[in-house]
This record gives structure tokens, sequence and C-alpha cells, in this order.
């Protein structure tokens, strides 16, 4: 297999070594166009140059292009050849500096170009659907949430869940991986792809200890990440908490519309120690109940206590779910967190 792989790198390198060749040697011809004919080549067709670089080539060609631009601009800067406005050049370097920058991130995960993007959208699309809900009997509904920090592509917090038992057993897991951004998601990716495999292939006690030796594992620099664990089985409403390090679940009563915090403290993040000890709370959803499970970034600020958070998170759910105004989204918007961090919440409700 190496030596299959052998010709195939060769060629890589030789389209890599082509298509910077090509590149500078356009960059070469701009320059001449820019002293020889100013009124057809503009200076900014150099930044045109640049943005094929960021398509095509990966660091050590960028940097090259980037080098060969700033130098042919400074060549003609000092000579005097041609007009150039002092914006302009501003412009110019920091329009190559930007393309190397680009590219050098592209890089640190393995990617290449701008068009790799997709391939970022696709890792998204399969951590998304590591947390679709699978279909459930009449009279259980989900509903579920995640939002990511400022909008990114890439979220912390994600979501497994599977069906099994022949149905009976309903099992989720709401995770909150270390981090933000896509560093933060590319961990989640990979430990969606672990968890769901996990779930539903072992009982349900050994789960979080199962996830905790996965994690160590790994042996990540910021490895660890909380997650809290659901159970319940369809056909009694019977329910099983566990968490991990993380925010306790709360579960509403639709009959004394009483709202209990579930008390399953004492259990370390996933990735820290060995042989965790992970306590286990039992209880009873009726018929409309609700279980609530979310992440720190909902109920967490800085300088604020995060008791008030969670009595703010439980004052908007019972508003929202209560007089049935909405779901998940309409609670987050109530509770206003800020865009700082990652967000999640699942309402897992018996009719």
């Amino acid at each position: 297999m190496r030596w299959l792989r052998l010709p195939r790198r060769r060629r890589l390198v030789n389209r890599q070594v082509a298509a910077t060749t090509l590149l500078v040697a356009s960059a070469l011809v701009v320059t001449t166009g820019i002293v020889v004919e100013p009124v057809w080549v503009s200076p900014a067709a150099l930044l045109f140059i640049i943005l094929l670089g960021v398509f095509v080539l990966r660091l050590p060609g960028m940097i090259l292009l980037a080098a060969t631009v700033l130098g042919l601009m400074a060549a003609i800067a000092l000579g005097d050849r041609a007009e150039l406005e002092p914006g302009l050049l501003v412009v110019q370097v920091l329009g190559a500096l930007s393309g190397v920058l680009f590219v050098r991130n592209r890089s640190r995960l393995g990617l290449q170009g701008a068009a790799s993007d997709l391939m970022l959208v696709d890792l998204r699309d399969r951590l998304v659907a590591h947390g679709r809900i699978p279909p459930l009997p009449e009279r259980w509904r989900v509903d579920s949430l995640v939002r990511s920090a400022y909008a990114e592509a890439f979220s912390g917090d994600f979501v497994v869940a599977s069906r099994s038992q022949q149905g009976l057993l309903l099992e989720i897991v709401l995770v909150d991986v270390s981090g933000k951004g896509q560093e933060a998601g590319v961990r989640s990716l990979l430990l969606s792809g672990a968890f769901g495999g996990l779930l539903g292939a072992m009982p349900r006690e050994s789960f979080l200890v199962a996830a905790n030796n996965y994690l160590l594992a790994q042996n990540w620099s910021e490895g660890f990440a909380t997650a809290v664990h659901l159970t319940v089985r369809l056909d009694t409403g019977q329910f099983w908490v566990s968490t991990a390090g993380h925010p306790p679940a709360l579960h509403m009563h639709a009959g004394s519309g009483r709202i209990e915090m579930i008390d399953t403290t004492g259990g370390p993040a996933l990735g820290v120690v060995n042989a965790p000890v992970f306590g286990v709370h039992t209880g009873q959803l009726e018929a409309g109940d609700t279980i609530m499970m979310y992440t720190d970034g909902l109920v967490e600020a800085p300088g604020a206590d995060v008791d008030l958070g969670i009595d703010r998170l439980m004052g908007e759910a019972e508003r929202v779910i209560s007089t049935r105004t909405g779901g998940a989204d309409a609670v987050v918007a109530g509770v206003r967190a800020g865009e700082g961090d990652d967000r999640a919440l699942i309402l897992v409700h018996r009719d």
C-alpha cells in the first residue's frame, strides 16, 4: 500500500509545483503590465492572483506566492516605475497576509483551499445526523436545540440518541466538550460517533464509564467533557438520569406544577479520572411531565451565580411549557443567554 501511495504523492507535489510556478509567472506578467501599460493593467490584479492561490495552493506555495507579490510591489514602489498610492500598498500587504493565514489554518485541519469549506459543512451535517432523535411512539415528544457560539459552523455541544430493547428504551446523551469553535467541533464529531456506537450497545449504567474510558484513551491536552445521560422506558415512563460534571437535569411535574432539580451531583467530568463513580437518579414521567437537559452556556454568565442562571431557566421553561406557547427554541430565546458560549437544550415530554 505504501508503494501505491508514492505515485499519488508525487502527482500531488508536481501539481503544487506547477500551480505555484504558473501563479508566480502570472504575478511577473501582471507586474510587467503595471509598469508598461498602467492604463490597462491595475495593481489590483495581483490581489486576484493571491485569491487564486488561496483556492489551489498549499502553505509552502502560498508563502512563496505572497512573498513574490509583495517583493514585486516593493520593487515597483521603490523604483518609481509606476505610481502606487500608499493605501493600495496597504491593501496588497493585508491581502497577501490574509491569504497565507487562511491557507495555514486550512493546513492545520488537513484541508486545502476555500473549497474545503464544503468538507467542513459535510462534517457539521454528520454531527447533526448523530443527534437525530429516533421515531417515538404516540404521546412522546423530544424537542432539541443546539446553537454554537457566535453562530459558528461547529459547536462543542452535541446530542446522541438511541432506541433499543425492542424499542422500549430511549437513551439520550447531551455532551459539552471543552473549548469552542472548530477545534471543539472536531472533537465533538469524533466523540459523537464513538458515543453513538456505545449508546444502546451496553447496559445504561455502563455508558458513562465506557465514555470516560474512551476519552481518557485519546490523551488530548484539553480533552475533558461534561455529559448528562437520560434513559426512559417508553412503555411505563420510568427514567434514569446520570451526570458527569454536568448541570443538573430538571423534572417538570404537570400535576403539581413543581419543577424538581434532579440531584445527581458527584460524578466527575469525562476524561479526568480513572474509575469514576456516577450517581443515578430514578424517577417516573407521568402524563404531561417534561424532563429538561441543558448545557452551561444557558445558565452561566461572567460574574453571575450559576444557581441564578438555573432559576432563570426554570422560570422561562415554566412560562413556555406550562402554557404550551413554544418549545426549546422559545425557552432559549427567553433565557437570552449570551452568544459567547455554545448552548443546547433538550425537552423530553410525555403527553
